[in-house]
Order: structure tokens, then C-alpha cells, then sequence
């Protein structure tokens, strides 16, 4: 049995250089280094599947590059993980201040309201 993984896609029998995870809360997928082992719910791709990738409409495509061969063998699969946790941050929105109170004592938030009790 080989050693050297393939590319996930069919009918291709390139090696793979590349892994590919969906980060689906944030709409992105995202392209990184091989990781040291096949994981699941991950696909391995070649070169030139890896280059030519697009992402649906509305997708965001974030890659992260190789800086020398060296040191991608070294990375380990949680590099890509802490990679897509990154995206999923900076893709989260910034918490609402509350609204200033001179709301006239009804307690409006956002399409609610509190109306004070009569008395």
C-alpha cells in the first residue's frame, strides 16, 4: 500500500498537496497545506484541483499559503482547524451596544417594547 495520499477528486490520481474543509456557519471554504492524516469530513486535493477550486455563490474561498515545502510537512491538520476557527471569528458580528435609555421608560429593544405599568 502507498504511502502518498491522492486527490479526493474522481477519476484523479494526482497526489495530494492540498486540504480542503468547508466552514459552513461563515460560508467559507477553506484551503490549506495537506495535513499530516486524512481526516474526515476533509478532501485531499492535487495541485491543480487546489489552484482552479471556486466556491458557490455567496461562498468566501480563503487560502491559506505554503511558505516552504519544509514546513508544511511539519503542520499538523490543527493548523487548518485553528485556520477556519480564525474565519469564523472575524466573520462573527460585533455585539450591539444598548440603546441609550431615553427611551421615555417603555424599554424599547430592537422591534419590542415594554410598556411601564400603569399606575
Amino acid at each position: 500500500m502507498s504511502s502518498v495520499r491522492r486527490c479526493s477528486r474522481t477519476a484523479c490520481g494526482l497526489p495530494a498537496v492540498a486540504t480542503l474543509t468547508y466552514a459552513y456557519a461563515d460560508r467559507a471554504v477553506v484551503v490549506g497545506p495537506l495535513a499530516i492524516s486524512a481526516e474526515p469530513h476533509c478532501y485531499d486535493l492535487c495541485e491543480d484541483h487546489a489552484s482552479g477550486l471556486t466556491a458557490p455563490r455567496g461562498w468566501e474561498v480563503v487560502r491559506h499559503q505554503r511558505e516552504h515545502d519544509d514546513v508544511v510537512r511539519a503542520r499538523s491538520s490543527n493548523d487548518l482547524e485553528a485556520l477556519a476557527d480564525a474565519v469564523r471569528e472575524a466573520a462573527r458580528p460585533a455585539p450591539h451596544p444598548d440603546p441609550p435609555s431615553g427611551d421615555g421608560g417603555t424599554g424599547r429593544r430592537g422591534h419590542l417594547r415594554a410598556l411601564p405599568t400603569p399606575g
